[in-house]
């Protein structure tokens, strides 16, 4: 196809070093061009985008495709509506082949150009272009400084990591091995820049990338004696050749016994542990595929016949927190494995400085390696106390030179805190530091709502790239916020960090993404202000989605009657908006306190080396899973040492013990009494719990017989689907006779006409499905108030009808 246009101004803006002109928006540069013209512009783009070298251009490229094909072409008035769709092509899609997905349906959209095709093209264009963010963030990882041998070892003699020989030092052959523990606090942010911290962003304008945050232990008000780091580690050695994996809050605990199980991060709920045993480098990444035994690597990291147990637990912080809790945690596994292998200084303490950013960069490969993609700001729970956190330019030494303006990752510039940032350790004599005055001021909550971010930070990509006039006014405007918070934090003024962050919040952040905020939090700031009067200081939403992680700034003698208050107040909003919104849980007050450490280390020996006591529960469900008592010996072994190591946990484990001998006993007789007693304690138990025998039966005969199942969970063999085409239906854009027309405006004013508005579709990528299931769900502020798609479309019922 032909076009007139002499200069594609789409790649000349992709290209172009001239602000001016690097920085137009794609709204600006598609205005009068004809179908025509932009078809032939896209065909143009997309050879470019094959070609370039430059990581910037092919993302840019790619989502300029994106927008065209889906805001103008799709919708173009003089192209067909709609058209088939290549199998081929959603073939490849789905399989996330994007490069041949995109060339099936380029190949359809040159024969039959139309609006569903130009529809299929516009999502694979979108899909890849996150999948070349991706695959760069792999690359720089892989060639950061620290990471490039786990990428390199090829054989099993190549693995020069050891076990530290203070985790296999033990009195007597049947004590426990020592364990050594990691404590993580989690991460708030005080300003991420407009989302400043997402990979790509940092890369190409590192200029801007700015974040300030804080190293934070938590406590639930009310419950805890104290906050305390809410991420803890576990690893020793066991006599065992497996890795023993467990995720105490998820109830999860395995055996991983082969490399294709442990690099299978879909098929159970320990994908995040699984991420972290890779980044550590204890099992490099490099073995993936291969056919080497995990046996043999555990022979040679810590000796024949032995293995290592890691264990997880995050102290009751609910999804949603916005705290970047997977990711700390992830930095904590890495952490320990780290100190367990030898490759930190310290078996225990606080890590070295250099220690703590070679955690951040391999934090970020395990983040990717389980598929969650988090920012570089996010494992800042390692480092001490307030740091900000700043994007660098790349240079000739950086493995992104070449390929981006910035680096992959950040500069972390440490702010003097006070060594005890707790309330009560303020003195009039001395000016506080900024830690203690926040400490004096801020109240964390969690709202209950858990809401997924992924699409909130997509947009925000997708945004940037395509320099949507007033977002782009609102990305500097946010920018200039930051530096005047990082003033305030200096001068410790935290009325004016209250202020700057709530400017922050209701002025540029709601501008690149409205849906940042929510009825509920709007609900909640209104009767936070009605409370305090000018005692409220400010209002602080944690990450990219407020109802979950939220602050409110509060004058220093109000705190404490405010925190008490908070709780119920905010179950009230949470009562009236109760089935509107997706809420997850019910509200939490946090008490909190500034880490002045960041990741800390320690060991537990002789009779201290015990994991936490909901560990053994689990340990006892993986005994009645495996059912053989020799494998078990060495568990049995452990929750005896555990039920002798204090009082206070002695009883609980002599009744796990008791349960544990009945399980697996030396020999059974019918005849036994004791035997015969625990058979009946264990049909009590079921009776107790509702277990009905009758049915279990009739569901395990129908799944042997092939009654039911998946293979029945399907259309009869002879059912017939065909395409919808356009002669199917009845479009209402097409014109529509004048005798139609008022035969419809009669019955409608003789209220003949029912309207049915359902709500698939309609917000549902902002709330996770509530916009499909709760049509009611106040997802989008219009003048000021959050309107339901219910309220929206009977609005546009009574203005067609007249009413």
């Amino acid at each position: 196809m032909s076009s007139a246009v002499t200069t594609n101004p789409f790649l000349e803006t992709i290209t172009s070093t001239d602000p001016t002109l690097r920085n137009r928006p794609l709204r600006e540069l598609m205005a009068g061009l004809s179908t025509a013209e932009i078809l032939a512009a896209c065909g143009e783009l997309d050879e470019f985008r094959r070609h370039a070298s430059n990581l910037y251009e092919r993302v840019r490229a790619a989502m300029f495709l994106h927008a065209l094909y889906r805001y103008r072409i799709q919708d173009a008035p003089d192209l067909p509506v709609t058209g088939p769709i290549p199998y081929e092509g959603v073939e490849c899609q789905m399989a996330r082949r994007f490069e041949q997905a995109v060339s099936a349906f380029s190949i359809a959209m040159e024969e039959s150009p139309n609006g569903s095709t130009a529809s299929a093209l516009a999502h694979a264009y979108a899909d890849m272009a996150f999948q070349i963010l991706a695959d760069q963030v792999r690359r720089s990882v892989r060639n950061c400084a620290g990471n490039r041998w786990m990428f390199r070892v090829g054989s099993v003699e190549e693995v020069s990591l050891k076990i530290h020989p203070s985790l296999l030092a033990r009195e007597t052959e049947d004590e426990v091995f020592p364990i050594l523990m990691e404590r993580t606090p989690v991460r708030l942010d005080l300003s991420h820049s407009a989302w400043s911290d997402i990979f790509f962003l940092g890369m190409d304008y590192p200029e801007a990338a700015r974040v300030l945050n804080i190293s934070t232990d938590l406590g639930v008000h009310g419950r805890d004696a104290h906050p305390r780091p809410p991420i803890e580690t576990y690893c020793r050695v066991i006599a065992e050749p497996v890795l023993r994996l467990t995720s105490i809050d998820l109830n999860a605990c395995k055996d991983i016994s082969t490399l294709e199980e442990l690099f299978n991060f879909g098929n159970d709920y320990l994908g995040l542990v699984k991420a972290g045993v890779i980044a550590s480098g204890l099992i490099p990444p490099s073995f993936e595929g291969t056919g080497t035994s995990l046996q043999s690597i555990l022979a040679q990291i810590v000796r024949p016949g032995y293995g290592l147990e890691v264990v997880s637990q995050v102290n009751d912080i609910p999804k949603g927190s916005r705290l970047a809790v997977s990711t700390n945690l992830l930095a904590s596994l890495i952490s320990l494995l780290m100190r367990a292998t030898g490759q930190a200084r310290h078996l225990t303490g606080p890590l070295d400085l250099d220690e703590a950013r070679v955690v951040v960069s391999r934090a970020i490969l395990g983040e990717w390696l389980g598929g969650s993609g988090g920012g570089w700001q996010d494992s800042g729970g390692v480092f001490p106390g307030l740091k900000i956190i700043r994007g660098l330019v790349a240079t000739e030494l950086d493995p992104e030179w070449g390929l981006s303006r910035g680096r992959l990752l950040p500069q972390h510039e440490l702010i003097p805190i006070n060594a005890d940032s707790s309330a009560e350790a303020v003195s009039h004599d001395v000016k506080e530091t900024c830690d203690v005055a926040l400490a004096r001021s801020l109240v964390l909550v969690h709202g209950g709502m858990a809401q997924n971010v992924g699409p909130i930070l997509n947009m925000v990509t997708e945004k940037y790239l395509l320099r949507s006039q007033e977002e782009w006014v609102a990305r500097h405007e946010a920018l200039d916020i930051f530096e005047q918070i990082a003033d305030a934090v200096r001068a410790a003024d935290v009325r004016k960090i209250g202020e700057l962050t709530t400017r922050n919040w209701e002025g540029p952040l709601k501008k690149i993404i409205p849906w940042v905020s929510n009825s509920f939090t709007e609900s909640l700031i209104a009767e936070a202000r009605a409370a305090l009067g000018g005692d409220f200081w400010g209002f602080l939403m944690l990450g990219g989605m407020s109802g979950g992680g939220m602050g409110f700034f509060v004058a220093p003698e109000r705190q404490a009657a405010f925190r008490d208050q908070l709780g119920p107040l905010m179950r009230k909003v949470k009562a009236r908006l109760d089935d509107a919104l997706p809420f997850a849980m019910e509200p939490v007050v946090y008490d909190f306190r500034i880490n002045p450490h960041g990741t800390m280390g320690s060991l537990r020996e002789g009779r201290a080396a015990v994991m936490p006591s909901r560990y053994y529960s689990l340990q006892v469900g993986a005994m009645i899973a495996t059912g053989t008592q020799e494998v078990e010996s060495h568990r049995k072994a452990d929750i005896d040492h555990f039920a002798n190591g204090s009082a206070e946990t002695g009883e609980l484990l002599r009744v796990f013990r008791t349960m544990i001998n009945g399980l697996f006993p030396v020999a059974r007789s019918a005849a036994d009494p004791a035997i015969a007693s625990r058979d009946e304690q264990a049909s009590a138990i079921r009776r107790e719990n509702g277990f009905d025998a009758v049915q279990h039966a009739s569901i395990r005969e129908d799944l042997q017989r092939g009654r039911i199942g998946l293979a029945r969970n399907r259309l009869p063999i002879a059912t017939e689907i065909r395409d919808v085409h356009d002669h199917d239906l009845i479009h209402a854009s097409t014109p529509i006779s004048a005798d139609a027309l008022d035969r419809g405006e009669r019955a409608i004013r003789r209220g003949e006409v029912a309207v049915v508005t359902l709500a698939a579709g309609v917000g549902s990528r902002w709330t996770t499905g509530a916009g499909v299931v709760k049509a009611v769900n106040p997802f989008l502020d219009l003048q000021g108030k959050h309107r339901s798609f219910l309220e929206i479309h009977l609005a546009k019922t009574r203005g067609f009808g007249g009413f």
